[in-house]
């Protein structure tokens, strides 16, 4: 008879199973965002590292309650329905309840992300119950090695062909527009009724530009981000080694601001900040509206 492994040592395995899943989905959401726009100045990388113990106990404790809150019931439901409809536990028992958890979860916390979300996060979700909840049942001796093991070859697999795929353009990696300083000349609208128009002499007229900003802080703090800005200066682009440096510079003395950032796709571009952190990705995006060629 197969001994029974001690519940500790499974909700450890459970642990370790979540962690290693959690750090694969990290290196995939890392790689994904190369190929989104604007591309990522690089920061948040460095921030992870740095809080690194903080995020690494955080998260075994996260595990450990999904662990007792999804992973074990998944382990418990399956061995009944095994052996009601089976007469004995069965595996395939553990991903048909994973499944139907999952579907369950997905749906309570889509948030109105509609079927094509919930058909992407379904199966997702479902594998990484499934995981942790066969090494739950699994009854080998001395497995914690190997998924230890394993884990990190998952993890370092998942970088290494990430990091190929962005290098050889098989994944697409995200690069700005290439623009000339005519395609610059003509309005530029945030959509809200802030606007900045260049000339092609090297003029810029700015009309509540920021304005944006201001209403999201209530207009109470003036440092915290860019005042909105109306007025007259001057403005002058630099290209620079590749599409991720082009630089347009823009300098009218009430303004607070003066470098804008190219994103965009090719055919439409657009000038942009980062509103406050740049790891949070919120943004203050201008598009063109008219003139130029």
């Amino acid at each position: 008879m197969t001994k029974k492994r001690l519940w500790g040592l499974s909700l450890l395995l459970s642990i370790l199973a979540l962690l290693i899943e959690a750090v694969v989905a990290y290196v995939v959401a890392v790689v994904h965002g190369f190929t989104q726009e604007p591309p990522s100045l690089g920061g948040g990388s460095v921030m992870f590292v740095f809080f690194l113990p903080v995020v690494a106990v955080f998260g075994t404790a996260v595990a450990g309650v999904v662990s007792v809150v999804l992973v074990l019931p998944t382990v418990r439901l399956s061995a009944v329905l095994g052996r009601r409809f089976g007469g004995r536990e069965a595996w395939w028992w553990v991903p048909a309840v994973a499944a139907a958890v999952s579907l369950v979860l997905v749906v309570a916390l889509s948030g109105g992300s509609g079927p094509v979300g919930i058909a992407v996060a379904w199966p997702l979700t479902t594998a990484a119950l499934t995981v942790p909840a066969l090494l739950w049942r699994s009854r080998r001796e001395r497995i914690f090695g190997p998924v230890l093991l394993w884990g990190l070859v998952s993890v370092v697999l998942t970088a290494v062909l990430g990091g190929a795929g962005l290098a050889t353009g098989i994944i697409p990696e995200y690069r700005p527009p290439a623009v000339a300083s005519a395609e610059l000349v003509g309005r530029w609208s945030d959509g809200l009724g802030g606007t900045l128009t260049f000339t092609a002499d090297g003029r810029v007229s700015a009309v509540d530009v920021g304005a944006e900003d201001d209403d999201d802080d209530g207009g109470d703090d003036s440092d915290s981000e860019p005042d909105a800005c109306t007025g007259q200066g001057t403005w002058s682009y630099e290209a620079g080694e590749d599409t991720r440096s082009q630089v347009l510079t823009i300098d009218i003395p009430p303004c607070t601001f003066g470098y804008w950032n190219i994103g965009g796709r090719e055919g439409r571009p657009t000038l942009y900040q980062y509103v406050g952190d740049p790891d949070s990705g919120d943004l203050y995006e201008l598009t063109k509206t008219s003139g130029g060629p």
